[in-house]
């Protein structure tokens, strides 16, 4: 049996799915073929059928509340590797990946390594564009991981797993805990993943930056008032921004109004330009385009208003005990 043993979620994922299996089994894997387990979140598609004839063991969770973090501790529970590597089902494995990132564990102390995911199609549509710059970090260790990453078991097993409570969040969440805990996160230079965001229209775009704001508020307040803090600043950082960007329209619109001049409007939209310029130089290392990075840079700023609302959504369903479900922007291919 492999030292790895991978865990593929998935849910109405259609030929994504297939393509994501098809690239575990061209992986270079040591220790000869890999343990692989597809976790799905009650589909409609025919996704369980696709990976069983594929070779992958299967699960079906039924819950009302499907989580990536049940789907992903349901598949860790049914490993015998050392070593999981977690994978969605939208994403394609770098097949050099598993071999270079188990290298890294020599050092004991190394809980989790990740290298960089990246979009299948980054100029499909502006979306994709920004989000496939969104996935680049520097390598080095880092506070924590996204969804695709290979983990030593023990210390994902002593950090208890995945909170299955999170409907986002729940890597930083897992990372954050085995910190505590003395172990390290590691990003290292190497291709991991390719990934379909598959975002085609604005309202998944809004829909995703909501995601990411519930996710902000929920673990940053779980943590807020400990020594090791997570996102608490990150959340800070955005209620500010998204309330500037909320309040400067109509403030700019009644200057004008009482002034009789559209300085104002001139001037706020010079202001503007210059904000997603100067976030556009900061992330030249990010790409050398400089069409991507001045729709990146004004993504960075238009996405504070839908994660401040992902936030409020968070603080109000906490005050009426309600639990929320997924937030959901992908569709079915």
């Amino acid at each position: 049996m492999s030292q790895i043993s991978i865990v593929i979620i998935g849910r109405n994922e259609g030929a994504r799915l297939e393509r994501c299996l098809h690239s575990v089994q061209s992986a270079i894997l040591p220790g000869g073929k890999p343990e692989v387990i597809y976790v799905d979140s009650a589909s409609t598609d025919q996704s369980v059928a696709l990976a069983e004839s594929l070779g992958a063991k299967t699960l079906v969770l039924r819950s009302d509340h499907p989580t990536a973090a049940r789907g992903r501790n349901a598949g860790a529970r049914q490993c015998s590797g050392d070593f999981i590597l977690f994978l969605d089902g939208d994403t394609i494995l770098d097949p050099s990946f598993p071999a270079a990132a188990l290298e890294h564990f020599a050092d004991p102390a190394i809980a989790v390594v990740c290298g960089y995911r990246r979009e299948i199609h980054p100029h499909a549509t502006v979306f994709n564009r920004v989000v496939d710059l969104d996935w680049i970090s520097r390598p080095g260790f880092t506070d924590f991981c996204g969804g695709d990453s290979l983990m030593r078991r023990a210390a994902f097993e002593e950090a208890g797993g995945f909170d299955e409570t999170l409907i986002a969040g729940e890597e930083p969440d897992l990372c954050r805990r085995m910190r505590q805990r003395g172990w390290r996160i590691l990003q290292i230079n190497h291709a991991m993943t390719g990934h379909d965001v598959a975002m085609r229209a604005f309202s998944q775009y809004w829909r995703r930056s909501l995601r990411t704001g519930y996710a902000y508020a929920e673990v940053s307040r779980r943590y807020e008032s400990t020594p090791l803090p997570l996102w608490k600043e990150a959340a800070r950082a955005n209620r500010n921004r998204a309330l500037v960007l909320a309040s400067a329209p109509p403030v700019v619109i009644a200057a004008s109004w009482l002034l009789k001049s559209l300085w104002p409007c001139a001037v706020a939209g010079i202001v503007a330009a210059g904000l997603v310029v100067r976030t556009a130089e900061k992330n030249r290392w990010k790409s050398p385009c400089p069409w991507t990075r001045l729709l990146y840079g004004l993504h960075s700023h238009v996405q504070q208003i839908p994660i401040f609302l992902g936030q409020l959504q968070y603080s109000c369903d906490r005050r009426t005990s309600r639990r929320r479900g997924l937030i959901e922007y992908k569709a079915a291919p």
